[in-house]
């Protein structure tokens, strides 16, 4: 019967034939199965390669993309998104995709926009980090999980946290074949009248084959006449790896156990017509898998559907699935107890034909045809709830219509990288790596986060103390003659630049975390300290060549006017490079490149914080104008096609008219981003900058390309980049800083919204 529904294009996502393996034969299954039954709808599939050269695929294969190359997987989420697939379905299994515990494929998924149905043919009980992030990813990322029983479903739930509803419960496929005594299929392989136990699949030293041969000695005594074939081609991995020495060392067995009369090795990928003959010819179905952590076995699904006698080892799915007399179940790793069984069934033959008719029976409710419908529901499951619930980009409220819980300060890491001298520059994991001293640039912000918390009234001693100490390094720094910053000292305590000063970025780090000390500080040592070089800077400024270093020097600026907004001298030098950053962009902006310069690198959403400051606040509506929309601009670059922040990667940046790097992220442009949009919505009071704030502090939690956290709450140290297929382990002080101060700027921003809430409460009343 042909069968309706509204969805009309589904994509699955997997290996495929004829490619070896049983998930690519799953893939073809269920795409048959879903297309049988629903004639008018368009079956696609994009396969996943192990191999440069591919694989000569079948016309439903549209595109494929390469285990190991990430950029691949992006494309093809472009694919699927150009296609109008209406759902996607992703067949999931560790080792399929690149990357740690497979984390590739998440890229993939989170730029989709359609909904995503995943079936998981591994669940794991006791996963390491790599695989629950992995796992948690694909959670979060599909709209429905499919697993293959009620234990898979009870780990998801259990270990992972999944809701209920979110799960559904669909036996793996089997094909539909006639019951038939296996008899009458046993000339075909020249074992008419001899007793036939089977085992089939890829040969891997996981099937515990060994224990298996272990075993007929003693039951051939008793069964002369007794057959058992291995079918199944060596897995391809493992024949890359280690040739066909497993298979080898099982012959040699077979001959060390003089039973090479009674075992055939049939070494081949068999095609599903050829598979379901063997079935029909065994009597006896045998699994003597050596783990009990496997979910879903297809072998087993197969064979049993078939109406087989199966003794099996005790893993999880075949626990499951032999239960209540369904099967036998023999310890792992013992021969002597598969031979008890295997004896017991061959002399029992009435138990062993109930137990065949009554897995045949059962095996009805597992065809492939019934299969395809209940993914089918699981499909359309998946849609009606993209329907139903829409998924806004990000934020569903803004900040302004409820309270959004921020992590708690955790300043363990930046404690642990201060020592008497000031900020250590690098850490090689969370270890303080002396060798590498000291920077100007760290210091400054680091100067700059401790004023953060004096504003709110949030330092302690420590604190306080530690921040006389990047100060102070911020004043052995600043050379007085040349009115430049140096910018490394070495543990030691020599500068390394003894002739030269510092960059000009590092010139606009220091003047802004002066400025922050003499706008914010309660401490009048320090404002009275920062005055004087402060000052002297700023005659400099005149010889600043960097945007970078104008939009540093212009922020620090506001930060000095904050408390002294009358100096004639400073408010000149603001006007100055305010102009100078405006020209920049009159000379080089386009239409299609709204920009400052011809290359998007590091720090960009500083250029434009610079100017909506600078333009709110001496009423320069150009600024402003440009500020704004250069940062509108920058924000829709920076967005994934699911909604989350993407920084310009460093590794090659972004120059115009050519490809964009996507790697290595870097957490000082998530601080700019944040830092940048917080002053846009304190500037216009639009709160669609609040939630770009968001979306680019999330990327710290995991709001990323590869779904990992950056922070790292356990020691409140942040990772220093974010790479193709991983984070980088290290925690510095610009990285940890990035976090800290992006965590500061949000705080703040909270605080005034609840202040204005409560005063908003407070004349409400006062009206009643």
């Amino acid at each position: 019967m042909v069968q309706i529904t509204e969805i009309q294009k589904i994509a699955l996502i997997g290996d495929y034939l004829p490619r070896k393996c049983g998930i690519a034969t799953f893939t073809a299954d269920l795409c048959r199965a879903v297309a049988g039954q629903y004639p008018s709808v368009d079956c696609t599939v994009g396969a996943v390669n192990d191999v440069a050269e591919g694989y000569d695929y079948p016309p439903e294969v549209r595109f494929e993309f390469s285990q190991q190359d990430l950029d691949s997987y992006r494309r093809a989420a472009d694919f699927l998104n150009f296609s109008n697939a209406e759902v996607v379905c992703l067949q999931h299994e560790y080792g399929l995709y690149g990357g740690p515990a497979g984390r590739h494929i998440l890229a993939l998924l989170r730029d989709l926009r359609m909904p995503i149905v995943t079936t998981l043919h591994t669940v794991l009980r006791d996963p390491t980090a790599d695989h629950r992030r992995v796992m948690l990813g694909l959670a979060d990322l599909s709209s429905r999980l499919v697993v293959m029983s009620q234990r898979g479903r009870a780990f998801l739930m259990d270990v992972y946290g999944v809701p209920e509803q979110k799960i559904d419960v669909v036996a793996h496929g089997i094909p539909d074949t006639p019951f038939v005594a296996p008899n009458s299929r046993k000339d075909q392989f020249g074992v008419a009248g001899k007793h036939v136990v089977l085992t089939f699949g890829l040969l891997s030293p996981n099937k515990g084959i060994e224990y298996a041969l272990r075993a007929l000695p003693e039951v051939i005594r008793e069964f002369p006449n007794l057959v058992y074939v291995v079918l199944g081609a060596t897995h391809p991995n493992l024949v890359r790896e280690q040739g066909e020495s497993y298979r080898l060392s099982l012959e040699r067995l077979v001959g060390d156990l003089g039973i090479g009369k009674h075992v055939v090795f049939y070494n081949r990928f068999v095609e599903l017509h050829e598979l379901t003959e063997f079935i029909a010819a065994a009597d006896i179905y045998l699994t003597p898998y050596l783990e009990p952590a496997q979910i879903t076995s297809g072998t087993l699904a197969y064979a049993f559907g078939c109406g087989k006698a199966v003794i099996s080892t005790p893993y999880w799915h075949a626990e499951e699935l032999l239960a209540e007399g369904r099967g036998m179940l023999v310890p792992f790793r013992d021969s002597a107890a598969i031979a008890r069984e295997l004896c017991n069934l061959l002399r029992n033959e009435p138990e062993r034909q109930a137990m065949c008719k009554r897995n045949y029976k059962l095996g009805r409710e597992m065809i492939w045809s019934r299969t395809g419908h209940l993914y089918m529901d699981s499909f359309q499951r998946a849609r009606r709830s993209r329907i139903d619930a829409p998924v806004k980009p990000l934020a569903i409220q803004t900040l302004e219509e409820r309270h959004w819980e921020l992590p708690k300060w955790r300043l363990d890491h930046l404690m642990r990288m201060t020592d008497s001298t000031g900020l250590l520059q690098h850490a090689r994991f969370t270890l303080p790596n002396y060798a590498d001293g000291y920077c100007t640039d760290d210091n400054a912000r680091a100067l700059m986060f401790a004023m953060y918390l004096e504003d709110m009234g949030l330092d302690t001693p420590e604190t306080r103390r530690a921040s006389t100490r990047y100060a102070a390094l911020l004043n052995t720094a600043f050379d007085s003659q040349r009115r430049r910053f140096r910018n490394f000292l070495g543990f030691d305590r020599h500068w390394l630049e003894e002739e030269a000063v510092g960059s000009d970025d590092c010139f606009g780090r220091a003047v802004c975390a002066l400025g922050a000390c003499i706008g914010r500080s309660k401490q009048r040592n320090l404002q009275s300290w920062a005055t004087e070089p402060f000052h002297s800077a700023l005659i400099s400024s005149s010889e600043l060549t960097s945007p970078r270093a104008w939009a540093g020097t212009l922020i620090g600026i506001h930060e000095y006017l904050r408390r002294l907004s009358g100096d004639r001298l400073v408010n000149e030098v603001r006007d100055t490079l305010t102009n100078r950053l405006i020209d920049l962009y009159q000379d080089t902006a386009t239409d299609d490149w709204p920009w400052f310069e011809d290359t998007l690198s590091y720090d960009n959403a500083r250029l434009p914080q610079a100017l909506i400051l600078s333009g709110y606040w001496t009423s320069n509506a150009k600024a402003t104008e440009i500020g704004l929309r250069t940062l509108g601009w920058l924000s829709e670059l920076q967005r994934a096609p699911r909604g989350h922040f993407r920084p310009i990667g460093s590794k090659g940046f972004y120059r115009r008219g050519e490809q964009r790097a996507d790697f290595d992220q870097q957490p000082i442009e998530a601080l700019a981003m944040v830092s940048a949009c917080v002053e846009a919505y304190r500037t216009t009071e639009d709160s669609r900058w609040l939630n770009e704030a968001r979306l680019a502090f999330e990327w710290f939690l995991g709001r990323n390309d590869l779904g990992l956290e950056l922070y790292d709450a356990s020691t409140g140290g942040c990772h220093d980049g974010l790479h193709e297929d991983r984070v980088n382990e290290n925690q510095g002080a610009e990285s940890t800083l990035a976090f800290l101060l992006s965590l500061a700027e949000l705080k703040l921003v909270e605080s005034s919204l609840a202040a204005f809430r409560r005063a908003a409460e407070m004349a409400d009343g006062g009206q009643g």
